[in-house]
């Protein structure tokens, strides 16, 4: 049985909106993907917009299985560090287990987007430092949120997406 703590277990009284990565190379993916799906539901917050799956090759270590990949937007009253509490908690229940930096995992979920806030902790980095240069990103991302505006870089996703010098494929399956 996982028992863990978390760190920061901070509920605002308002609603935010989280925007989160999953990606999965190893085992069933689509169950995997579902699987974190609800769980993120039950411990993070509603789920208001799904993405698509998209398989795409992995990005960083290429020498491994091909990724699916979903983007999630969420409603949720819990702080940027409660939710990457939960968010380590679910991929920990799922078969994550980190031995290489990019390496195969069972599941991964990253925190792209937690409303317009940027964060920069020992921690936790928001929005994601990668999101604009990754395709497999920016993809499902611009299914669910073309409009939505990076805090930081000031471009909608659709104009980072046509921007993004990634030129892997993002297939939805």
């Amino acid at each position: 049985m996982l028992v863990q703590k978390l760190l920061v277990p901070i509920h605002y009284t308002s609603l935010a909106n989280t925007f989160l990565l999953l990606g999965a190379n190893l085992g069933d993916r689509v169950q995997t993907l579902g699987r974190a799906a609800y769980l993120l539901s039950e411990r993070v917050g509603l789920v208001v917009r799904a993405s698509g799956l998209y398989e795409t090759a992995a990005w960083g270590v290429v020498d491994q299985p091909a990724f699916l990949n979903q983007v999630l937007l969420l409603e949720t009253t819990l702080g940027p560090e409660a939710v990457l509490d939960l968010t380590q908690i679910t991929e920990t229940e799922l078969g994550r287990v980190r031995h290489a930096h990019w390496g195969a995992r069972h599941i991964d979920i990253d925190i792209l987007y937690y409303d317009q806030q940027i964060i920069q902790t020992s921690r936790l980095t928001v929005p994601h430092p990668f999101l604009h240069q990754r395709r497999f990103t920016l993809v499902p991302l611009a299914e669910i949120a073309p409009d939505f505006v990076h805090p930081l870089l000031r471009k909608t996703t659709i104009q980072l997406l046509e921007e993004c010098l990634d030129e892997g494929e993002a297939k939805l399956i």
